[in-house]
């Protein structure tokens, strides 16, 4: 008899999943709490598909975002899905971030990012001819795309290749005995042979279900966006981002052209109230005890009380989120920030001392795979990421 293989979570990593076991004629049944597929981090990004330029060169990061922006980019073409490689300047705007710069571009070397090129004051006008800062690199194959699209494409796999979907199933416990893994969800009992979680912002939630450490736990980061007005949309071509800190975990506000040719600006990194909260109202007491209650939460606010306050600060006042955004685009007014698009909600995982987890993090608990930490490349890496844990947690045995 065929195994029976569950994937808890309907973002475009579960779906990859579950598109690989079914094409694989494995029997795969996705359960989704949403009434539809890609609802939360997956179709409230900016859509970017990373060319590798931030990652430590060996992590998993690294390595699946190369591989899996290929995959990305093939599966694009095949389904006739818009596939735009628009480029990404990083810049430095002053001269004290040129080593930081010279970090970024060895790092991208490392990783094997295709086209690179460094360019001076001159060269940096060429691209993006309202740029401000003094030297940058620019990833030319840097792409955007429509992750909500491509995780629909793939749903439409696997039911081809003969899996269920399940939405509106929000897994309320799970069980192992007598050999199954038994999923109670607030539609339905199911059972299972093996289990995989790609839960998300919930994911250490199940993980608690199944008797996994407590830690790493998710700490949701709401990230905001305002949108550039119509009459200086020119002012963009492609993506301008900043040099990244090293001491602070998020990159800081850029601007991206999407896939549909609107541009967009941010996202900042604000502490959301609930791991579901795209604005400030939404508010969940017990989300928020339990950040605040985790004992790595003093040594975080420690650590990055500044950043947190800047951002906070940013998010609430107009005239501050402007004077970051203008750095980058001098010729920027604040009336060209016409509103907030719609935000989206990070899932970071941190550990009881304080620290993010950099890496994509994998746990196995017996026959249940847990995706403990999947942010940023998830998207661009969620093809190559569902290799990776078939090849070495699902099939390993």
């Amino acid at each position: 008899m065929t195994e029976h293989v569950g994937v808890v979570g309907g973002g475009i990593v579960g779906i990859a999943i579950a598109r690989s076991l079914a094409q694989r004629g494995i029997r795969v049944t996705v359960v989704e709490k949403e009434h539809r597929v890609a609802m939360h981090q997956t179709g409230h990004n900016s859509g970017v598909v990373h060319a590798g330029l931030y990652y430590a060169p060996g992590s998993l990061k690294a390595i699946l975002c190369s591989t899996g922006r290929e995959m990305t980019k093939e599966f694009c073409q095949g389904k006739g899905l818009p596939f735009r490689e628009v480029g990404k300047m990083v810049v430095a705007i002053t001269d004290e971030e040129i080593p930081r710069l010279d970090a970024i571009q060895a790092r991208s070397v490392a990783n094997g990012v295709p086209g690179l090129r460094r360019l001076n004051r001159s060269e940096m006008s060429d691209i993006e001819p309202h740029v401000g800062g003094v030297a940058a690199v620019h990833s030319p194959h840097t792409a955007v795309v429509d992750y909500a699209s491509i995780t629909e494409a793939m749903a439409e796999d696997v039911r081809m290749a003969g899996g269920t979907i399940l939405l509106g199933h929000e897994v309320l416990e799970i069980k192992q005995q007598l050999g199954r893994i038994e999923v109670i969800t607030t539609a339905a009992e199911l059972s299972f042979d093996r289990l995989i979680v790609c839960a998300g912002l919930q994911s250490d939630v199940v993980a608690r279900m199944v008797g996994a450490s407590p830690s790493p736990r998710i700490l949701p980061f709401r990230g905001e966006y305002w949108g550039l007005s119509n009459d200086k949309q020119h002012l963009v071509n492609g993506m301008i981002y900043p040099v990244p800190d090293p001491r602070f975990p998020f990159l800081g506000v850029h601007f991206t052209r999407g896939v549909y040719d609107d541009v967009h600006v941010g996202p900042n990194a604000v502490p959301a109230l609930a791991r579901e909260g795209y604005n400030w109202s939404k508010i969940s007491l017990r989300d928020t005890w339990e950040s605040m209650a985790w004992p790595g939460a003093r040594a975080l606010a420690q650590q990055h009380w500044r950043m947190g306050a800047k951002e906070i600060a940013a998010s609430l006042f107009k005239p501050l989120y402007f004077r970051e955004a203008a750095r980058f685009v001098p010729e920027l007014q604040m009336k060209d920030l016409t509103s907030k698009t719609a935000a989206g909600v990070r899932a970071q995982a941190w550990g009881k001392d304080g620290v993010l987890l950099d890496d994509f993090a994998v746990d196995q608990i017996g026959p249940v795979t847990l995706l403990r930490n999947a942010p940023s490349p998830a998207a661009t890496s969620a093809l190559a990421i569902a290799e990776f844990v078939l090849t070495n947690h699902v099939f390993n045995d």
